[in-house]
């Protein structure tokens, strides 16, 4: 187990009367806090220790301190010289008031990672990551689905697919988890729901979300889909206005066109007759949507053909969902507009095998890529069926070495991790533009990333993430309505806000190789997809 610290944090709010005097000496206040911080930063078991200005925003400071243990703390009594204390004193009883103090707990990277940043040692490691989250709550709907036993192996085992396994135990579906060997035992019912009324959480897991939204309101049954205050935010509009279409009816318990909700099966209804064997639908939004669709009609009764209006068509995540109805058995197809679903048909397979997540090795790619150094991610091979495989492109792009061996791919990143930026359209792989942003980060070059707008609605608006973490740590960056574009600059460290979004934890983590005094705020919040990824990270480091 990695080691998380507390971290306090005391607001300070600048007097009314005081803060026009204050913006007057900035310059003064911003030479007194770096010296009060480097002096403290000396003091043993000190890791961190920061003084934050917002003079003109919030009208505030903030304070901001990590120690190796609760009782290595001292006082700047106890370490500052008799001048600095003197004015330190003066700012606090002169110009602020303390009005709060914050529990945070942090993730503080290894001191050994110095050794990287100095170029003492070069990374060389060879990690292995949990398996696919798309892939993982994918099958858990298709064996769901099915007609009998089905063995899933390689399950990735986190907060999502916890609540996805939850929804089936509540839905009555018949399971046997083992974590240990990373398998799942599915009794399929053959399209059918064991229990007509249940309540159901999803937590913040948008697949879980949008996959058993679609199952339930197609059913004859009438359930409660309960869920985090993350996903009370995120878009569903477009999924409740095609099963809408099909004769499902939702009641909103909060707010119209979101969970949570009330839904009552359109088979409960009796009007599966409404959509009339044709639907339309808008997936520039999200392409879990689609992926719903296409995996709840082949098990109904009825032909359906799903017209697409956006300027989107497909994606890798449709891809992903196209390849595992296949294997699955079933038979659907995608003509350049309409996607073509044949009812009655029937899901079988005894056991399916789930591939590591693509996008969790992508962080160890693009940390050889950051260190000039060698990562191999076991088990992670070009063949993969997830789209986030695209980031080996970029990687190339920036002058990395991209093998295959034997135990899976191989990434050797540029000479002493020196590379310019790049320009890239990452509207199918957009999960890893956090990544690329870190890497960025450290580019000769400005880079430019393309066509994400629909990443403002995950998670956390992950376009305004980028821009604002980055200039925490010195880097400018720039957004418009679909495009990022990252300057070259200087990284400090700096207390990165997650947003509760595990990409951004994991992502900006990677700052940490080349740059001292990054520290993750609530980092576990990676829980969501991968809950040992600082183990994996600092083990990545031996």
């Amino acid at each position: 187990m990695v080691k998380l610290y507390d971290m306090p944090k005391r607001i300070y709010r600048i007097r009314g009367d005081k803060r026009k005097e204050l913006a007057d000496r900035r310059q003064w206040l911003m030479d007194l806090l770096l010296r009060v911080e480097e002096e403290m930063r000396k003091a043993e078991g000190c890791l961190y220790y920061h003084y934050a200005a917002d003079i003109e925003g919030a009208h505030q400071l903030s304070l901001s301190e990590i120690w190796e243990k609760k009782e290595d703390r001292k006082a700047e009594e106890e370490v500052l010289t008799k001048e600095l204390l003197e004015k330190i004193k003066q700012v606090r009883e002169n110009y602020v008031d303390e009005i709060a103090i914050e529990e945070h707990q942090v993730y503080v990277p290894p001191r050994r990672l110095n050794d990287i940043r100095n170029h003492e040692v070069t990374l060389n490691a060879v990690v292995s990551v949990p398996g696919s989250k798309s892939m993982t709550n994918r099958a858990l709907l298709l064996a769901a689905l099915s007609e009998g036993e089905v063995v899933l192996e390689g399950v990735l085992f986190s907060d999502d697919s916890r609540h996805f396994l939850s929804c089936l135990a509540a839905l009555g579906f018949e399971l046997e988890i083992n974590e240990k060997e990373r398998q799942v035992r599915v009794r399929g019912e053959g399209g059918r729901i064991p229990f007509k009324e249940a309540v159901v959480d999803v937590g913040s897991a948008g697949t879980a979300a949008r996959f058993i939204t679609a199952m339930l309101a197609l059913s004859d049954g009438r359930y409660t889909i309960q869920c985090s205050g993350q996903m009370e935010r995120r878009p569903m509009q477009t999924l409740f206005e095609v099963l809408e279409k099909m004769g499902a009816d939702f009641q909103y318990l909060h707010k119209e066109g979101h969970l949570p909700v009330i839904v009552t099966g359109s088979r409960y209804r009796q009007e599966r007759q409404k959509c009339s064997g044709s639907l339309s639908m808008d997936i520039s939004k999200s392409t879990q949507f689609l992926s719903a669709m296409l995996m709840v009609l082949p098990v109904g009764d009825l032909d359906i053909d799903i017209r697409i209006t956006s300027e989107k068509k497909t994606g890798a995540y449709i891809d992903i969902t196209m390849a595992m109805l296949k294997e699955f058995g079933i038979e659907a197809a995608f003509d350049g507009e309409e996607y073509h679903i044949r009812g009655g048909q029937r899901m079988n397979r005894a056991r399916y095998v789930i591939e590591p997540d693509v996008s969790a090795a992508c962080y160890f790619f693009a940390a050889a890529a950051m260190t000039g150094g060698s990562v191999t991610v076991r088990n992670v091979f070009s063949h993969s069926l997830q789209g986030d495989i695209r980031f080996l492109e970029v990687l190339k792009q920036i002058g990395c070495k991209v093998m295959q061996t034997q135990e899976g791919i191989c990434v050797e990143g540029p000479k002493d991790g020196r590379y310019d930026g790049v320009e890239v359209d990452m509207n199918n792989f957009s999960d890893q533009a956090l990544t690329l942003a870190a890497v960025a980060a450290f580019a000769g070059t400005d880079t430019i990333i393309r066509n994400i707008s629909h990443i403002r609605g995950q998670e956390c608006d992950r376009m305004s993430a980028i821009v604002n973490e980055l200039g925490r740590c010195g880097i400018k960056a720039s957004q418009t309505e679909t495009d990022i574009v990252i300057h070259p600059g200087v990284v400090h460290g700096a207390v990165i806000e997650t947003y509760d979004d595990h990409r951004v934890a994991m992502a900006f983590q990677l700052l940490s190789l080349r740059t001292e005094g990054i520290v993750i705020d609530n980092p576990m919040c990676c829980k969501k997809t991968f809950e040992n990824y600082y183990e994996v990270f600092e083990e990545m480091l031996h």
